[in-house]
């Protein structure tokens, strides 16, 4: 069979099975004896054969079948079963949901990926679209998809990374007998690109140390790869169509905004169809919600020093023999005070520059450092209160961020000026690090942002979105009321109840609360005619809700609202 026919025949599959919808590949299920909810379950696993899937269950992720039988094997939990398939129990394992990211970091680190199943209904959302279909509510199950695929190249979170080291997905292609290899960090939205031999792919993922590697797989096991022996747990085969180059093309316009791929520069088709692989796995696993990604870079061949696999091993420069950080080369230079430092060091000592050009300008600032001792002391002080502002800000763009991501910005934006200051004002830094100082000159959209963050956001507030109280006093006038209502709920009833003694000279009357009624006020029996008797404009503003032996019980049009308010408060 042609390239040309495995790509077409690779892309009907995967059209196939994106274009069932879920409610037939349910219904598939339900035909071979499962249950609504197994049905539900094998239909999300189909579409994520290669994943395990964490499956929400209210306060837990649930996996089945040999899933769990592996989760609960490399985490050490306990393996239990739910239900019978086909006579046979299911087995069943699960994590926590609020806690579940220790747990994932286990499966990825032991090469597992993983795909996160979310309820994106609520019981009550089930159960009216149950009834609103003509079926019985009481059958309702509630929706769920996957948001997310986690592997080992696309993660961005702080406590799943080393904030020292990047984490490179890259891609492996050839287009008519030449090779290139794209490279992405996530978690950063750096890019690249490169044309390379296809002999030198091992050197050039060595360089990287890249966590995931793409490559196509037109029918063919993987196992089969000339790289499968040396990295069997990072290679990712996906269909050939994720490598066509035309197709590349016309995603990386979309995806970039632009009419023409030769505005990001004069990639060959083999560079386009490798960038345009990482792009499309991204968005397979990202489910729709894109990160924030750099225009890619082309990186000239011979632009850094070639350095074989063994070479590199013997050398250290990275990792030492034995696969440690400690004792390489790497470990012994390393005093940087910035994690986006570190990583950059790494990518230097991993590909030492050969551009003269380059080289003499880094030695010419270094140079003007080692010279104004004083500067380079404050610079030093100043750096290590600069936030990771790269991973905060890839996390916030594909909505994983939380407040505390939102302080990154706003505290590295302020150090960014600071650092500028302190630049500007000497002579010989000025000159040399005149690229940097235009670099960090905060435009009137960045300053506005920084100061606006300054205002919202408290200096220590939560770690999740969901916690609440992160937004600073004063900041939204509205807010501040529900927070009020929130916090003081006790104070306003109680301020009420005085206002309506006050009104009616009834000392015995008291506003309290049952699940029935809500909030109310109670005034004893022989008290109540004059609460029910007309007012002079001949309306009583309280209103009649309950007759009790010994008490009678109203309430106001004010007692209402503050109620609604009270217990909406702290929802809103």
């Amino acid at each position: 069979m042609s390239q040309a026919a495995l790509q077409n025949n690779d892309t009907e599959i995967e059209a196939t099975a994106l274009t069932e919808s879920m409610d037939a590949a349910m219904e598939r299920y339900a035909a071979q004896g499962h249950t609504p909810m197994m049905a539900q379950y094998h239909a999300l696993k189909e579409r994520y054969e290669g994943a395990m899937l964490f499956y929400r269950m209210g306060d837990f992720y649930e996996l089945f079948y040999q899933d769990a039988v592996s989760a609960a094997e490399t985490l050490d939990i306990t393996l239990t079963k739910r239900g019978k398939s086909n006579g046979d129990d299911i087995p069943m394992c699960g994590v926590p949901f609020h806690s579940y990211e220790p747990y994932l970091a286990k499966l990825i680190k032991a090469g597992f990926k993983v795909a996160i199943c979310e309820q994106i209904e609520t019981p009550a959302e089930a159960k009216a679209r149950m009834k609103a279909a003509g079926k019985p509510a009481s059958k309702a199950l509630v929706q769920r998809d996957v948001v997310r695929m986690v592997t080992a190249g696309t993660l961005t979170e702080d406590n799943l990374l080393s904030a020292r080291d990047s984490n490179y997905l890259c891609a492996l292609s050839d287009v008519g007998g030449a090779s290139a290899i794209a490279w992405v960090d996530l978690s950063t939205g750096s890019f690249f690109a490169q044309p390379i031999d296809a002999q030198d792919h091992a050197n050039a993922i060595d360089s990287l140390g890249a966590q995931e590697i793409l490559i196509a797989d037109a029918g063919a096991h993987k196992g089969t790869h000339p790289l499968a022996a040396q990295y069997k747990n990072e290679l990712t085969a996906l269909p050939a169509s994720f490598f066509d180059s035309q197709n590349a093309q016309k995603r990386l316009e979309k995806f970039y905004g632009i009419g023409d791929l030769d505005a990001l520069g004069g990639f060959s088709r083999a560079e386009i169809s490798a960038t345009g692989a990482v792009l499309a796995y991204i968005e397979r696993t990202q489910v729709g919600k894109m990160p924030y990604l750099e225009r890619p870079r082309q990186v000239i061949a011979g632009a850094a020093m070639e350095i074989d696999a063994a070479t590199r091993r013997n050398l250290e420069i990275t990792r030492t023999m034995s696969g440690a950080r400690k004792g390489s080369l790497l470990d012994c230079m390393d005093t940087t005070q910035t994690g986006a430092g570190a990583r950059l060091l790494q990518r230097w000592l991993s590909a030492p520059s050969t551009q003269i050009n380059d080289i003499n300008a880094r030695l010419d600032r270094i140079e003007s450092l080692i010279n104004a001792h004083e500067l380079r002391q404050i610079l030093r002080e100043q750096m290590k209160a600069v936030p990771d502002m790269e991973r905060a800000l890839a996390r916030l763009s594909v909505d994983r961020g939380g407040p505390r991501d939102l302080c990154v910005l706003r505290d590295g934006l302020a150090q960014t000026e600071i650092i500028r200051a302190q630049i500007q004002s000497h002579e010989e830094a000025r000159n040399v690090f005149g690229d940097v100082l235009e670099t960090l000159k905060l435009s009137p959209n960045l300053t506005n942002l920084a100061d606006t963050l300054k205002t919202a956001i408290l200096d220590n507030p939560p770690a999740l979105t969901r916690e609440g109280g992160f937004i600073a006093e004063g900041f939204d006038a509205r807010l501040d009321e529900l927070q009020s209502m929130h916090k003081d709920s006790r104070q306003l009833i109680a301020g009420l109840q005085a206002d309506y003694r006050a009104d009616t000279g009834i000392e015995k009357l008291k506003i309290t609360h049952n699940n029935v009624l809500g909030y109310f006020i109670e005034v004893p029996a022989r008290h109540a005619d004059p609460l029910i008797a007309a007012k002079d404009d001949g309306v009583s503003p309280y209103i009649h809700r309950q007759t009790m032996a010994n008490a009678v019980r109203f309430t106001t049009t004010a007692l209402a609202t503050l109620e609604r308010d009270v217990s909406s408060a702290g929802e809103k």
